[in-house]
């Protein structure tokens, strides 16, 4: 397995919308266990194709990785805790009319976090690594996490979610990854050697 570059923001392959997944051969199952590393090593809950320059309609999430230390940073669970979850062609089919706030942050928007307003609860259509067709209700941190990376696949960013007056207030930071002068936390772990 490898750690991939995870695409920042202002790279043109995150506007753009995956492709379905036709063939599920060894090459996506590769893909997929890459995807995974380069979550887990990033310290995320969440990639999609997109940010690694894929254009193809894959996700993995774990949102048991979610964890906060006594430094109030969010990091890595024990390996042997880990619970990839593989997502192919994956839409949203229904939504709750609840929705909740949270302070969403994203592996290609690095440093950044602003309040995103979502359903608590979406039916999701998708197909599994081994084939199976599935659909079923998400709710909590994995219907947030779920809706975050679809709209990866569809283009869409978090920051284009949030009230105008919030995305206002970080252009200054929105320029400078756009510029490239903040490095992905890829970038970062890459340079230390982990």
């Amino acid at each position: 397995m490898a750690i991939l570059p995870i695409k920042l923001y202002g790279d043109p392959v995150l506007r753009e919308r995956a492709l379905p997944v036709s063939v599920i051969d060894d090459d996506l199952r590769r893909l997929a266990a890459d995807m995974g590393e380069t979550m887990y090593a990033a310290a995320g809950i969440g990639l999609a194709a997109n940010q690694i320059g894929e254009l193809r309609r894959i996700l993995v999430i774990d949102v048991d990785q979610m964890t906060t230390g006594a430094d109030g940073k969010r990091g890595p669970r024990d390996p042997q805790a880990r619970r990839l979850q593989v997502f192919l062609n994956a839409e949203i089919t229904a939504a709750s009319d609840d929705d909740g706030d949270y302070d969403e942050g994203c592996l290609s928007i690095p440093d950044v976090e602003s309040t995103v307003y979502r359903p608590n609860s979406v039916r999701v259509r998708y197909r599994t690594l081994e084939g199976e067709d599935r659909e079923g209700w998400f709710s909590g941190m994995t219907a947030r996490v779920l809706q975050h990376e679809i709209d990866h696949l569809d283009g869409v960013l978090f920051v284009d979610r949030i009230a105008a007056e919030a995305r206002s207030a970080l252009a200054g930071k929105l320029a400078r990854i756009r510029r490239g002068e903040v490095p992905s936390a890829v970038d970062e772990l890459l340079k230390q050697g982990t």
